[in-house]
């Protein structure tokens, strides 16, 4: 067969008759007509993205084992490199005395006038000092379409051995391997000084169930190093298979599309039931939504004595999209606990108050070992039943999980990867601002915007910089979230913000002939201040970070732009197996994101 150039079109490609050509970076697919295999153009910064954060934690995880790799050659020469060089020295010299073959004669023979011969000191032993050798990773996506994404790994990412790109759908299958094919990615055979050769797959095609597919994976040995779930709605039926199916220290990606069930309060029912958790209405949905499915990842792994550290948690467009780390170890999995809470958020000024789920205490025993003690959490926290701040009614929300969203240190290793690769990413502009954002972002829950919070007053709205600098002055801290335009979170608790608005106030008045009595505005307005508020612009203030030049909320891509619409029919669209009419194992695979 002859060799394909995977980095470049080849010359001369003519596109059949009923088929379309789409290039990616590097990476180049025929697409059917008839939309039997799902793809999303747009959604290149989804794929650009997962390519990123992939290569940043191979190199991690490499550099974790080389280190590992070294502790142990170090306590290897340290206890044990003197007995073994001395066991060999005795063994060099044992062969000199009495030969190769184990017979003294020679060394009898040697004699002169009845002296010994001399002693011969054996030659040190040549053996060539160890070196590190990176390990290439494998990788399972499960739901693959046109291929495209598992195509992009492995011309993408150096560290990859080979990825298996799965799909239920026959038609799909045949788009994959198509497409494969012509990046040259498929086992071939090439002729090596006059030899043939066989070079092993980079992409192995598979056609199948991809829960069937994943559980085939989770024995000790036979786990993958990535699993990437990307389906057409949500990621719900394939979460309890795919944590099984990572290694230690795997990386498990997943994105779900269907925020109108993980972001509004239309569908509680179908949340809870997917999720094991009740949505949140209010401006902060979308972080919510990340909580809720970081929630489902965590409890899924717990069964099985397994935890998840978030690497990246990004609420993007119309999808979340998750990076997590899955690894075994008992004491984390009791500390998932502490990491989960209920939420009691008000229906009329959205302000929210945390429920954790348990607490921990921990002791260290005389043996050096970490006790853990787990007991469960006081509350209600809000024993009124009613809003502290407006006395608004309160709604149950969660659990979820009430943890970091995001790894600082992988963030900031992924946006150092992102800039000296500029040209690697055609979305780099957009990846940059939005981990930018990420790496900046507070490990806190929820996030607000001024003008909602004004809207409650109603009072004209301060900017960023007066809301973010009023906060800081008082001592506490601010960041920008990276979900919604124009948001701020803070450490400050509810009262201190309404406080900001009612010094706000004073110096911007509201005609009081307009609020009605009884009104959320007429309540907080009845409050007074309990702190005092300096509007001073503080140094550290969001707006100085926002004046770097980075896309942090682009505008839509395209004039049609959305979710795709799901993929035609075919011979094969009877079998594809669905779940209430937001996904299909296979159909989409990539679903609509790509």
């Amino acid at each position: 067969m002859t060799q394909t150039n995977p980095l470049v079109v080849p010359e001369g490609l003519v596109v059949p008759e009923g088929f379309k050509l789409h290039t990616e970076n590097n990476s180049h697919i025929l697409l059917p007509d008839d939309n039997q295999a799902f793809l999303n153009p747009v959604q290149e910064f989804n794929r650009d993205l997962s390519v990123a954060n992939i290569r940043t934690w191979a190199n991690l995880m490499n550099a974790e084992k080389k280190k590992k790799w070294e502790e142990r050659m170090a306590k290897r020469a340290a206890q044990g490199g003197s007995k073994v060089k001395r066991q060999k020295i005795d063994e060099a010299r044992a062969s000199v005395v009495t030969g190769p073959s184990g017979d003294s004669g020679s060394a009898v023979e040697s004699t002169v006038e009845g002296h010994a011969p001399a002693p011969v000191e054996p030659a040190a032993p040549t053996h060539p000092e160890p070196q590190f050798q990176p390990q290439k990773f494998v990788a399972l996506e499960a739901l693959s379409a046109t291929g495209l994404r598992s195509i992009r790994y492995a011309n993408e990412i150096p560290e990859l051995k080979y990825i298996i790109a799965n799909d239920l759908s026959p038609e799909a299958v045949a788009t994959m391997r198509r497409n494969v094919e012509m990046n040259g990615l498929e086992e071939r055979t090439e002729q090596e000084n006059g030899e043939p050769k066989i070079i092993p797959a980079r992409v192995r095609v598979n056609e199948g169930d991809a829960c069937v597919l994943m559980y085939n994976h989770r024995a000790e040995k036979e786990r993958v190093d990535v699993v990437d779930l990307d389906p057409y709605g949500t990621a719900a039926p394939f979460i309890d298979a795919a944590v099984q199916s990572v290694k230690d220290g795997g990386l498990l990606c997943v994105t779900c599309t269907d925020l109108p069930v993980l972001a509004t309060n239309n569908f509680p029912e179908k949340c809870f039931s997917n999720y094991g958790s009740v949505p949140v209405k209010a401006e902060y949905c979308h972080e919510a939504a990340l909580r809720i499915v970081l929630h489902s990842l965590s409890t899924a792994a717990a069964k099985y004595g397994r935890y998840i550290r978030p690497q990246l948690s990004l609420s993007i467009d119309f999808y979340v999209r998750l990076f997590v780390r899955v690894s075994t170890g008992a004491n984390e999995v009791k500390r998932a606990i502490s990491k989960t809470s209920v939420y009691y958020v008000c229906t009329n000024c959205q302000a929210w108050y945390d429920q954790p789920m348990g607490k921990l205490t921990e002791s260290v025993h005389a043996n050096g070992n970490l006790n853990i003690n787990v007991k469960t959490a006081a509350g209600p926290t809000v024993a009124s039943g009613k809003c502290p701040e407006c006395t608004g009614n309160l709604r149950i929300a969660g659990p979820m999980w009430s943890g970091p969203l995001h790894d600082s240190e992988f963030v900031s290793e992924v946006l150092t990867h992102v800039e000296g690769n500029k040209d690697s990413y055609g979305t780099s502009t957009r990846m940059i601002g939005m981990l930018t954002m990420a790496k900046e972002e507070l490990d806190v829950p929820f996030y607000f915007t001024p003008s909602q919070v004004a809207g409650n007053f109603h009072c004209i709205a301060p900017s960023l910089d007066n809301v973010a600098s009023a906060l800081l002055n008082a001592g506490h801290k601010v960041s920008r979230s990276h979900a919604c335009a124009g948001s701020l979170k803070t450490d400050a608790p509810h009262q201190k913000l309404h406080d900001v608005y009612r010094h706000w106030i004073k110096t911007h008045p509201v005609k009081m002939s307009k609020i009605k009595d009884g009104s959320l505005a007429h309540v907080l307005l009845g409050k007074e201040p309990v702190s005092e508020v300096d509007f001073k612009h503080h140094p550290h203030s969001v707006t100085v970070a926002s004046k770097v030049n980075l896309v942090r909320y682009p505008p839509n891509p395209t004039p049609y732009w959305g979710p795709g619409k799901r993929a035609g029919g075919g011979s094969g669209s009877g079998t594809k197996r669905k779940r209430d009419g937001e996904g299909a194992d296979g159909e989409e695979g990539e679903g609509a994101l790509n």
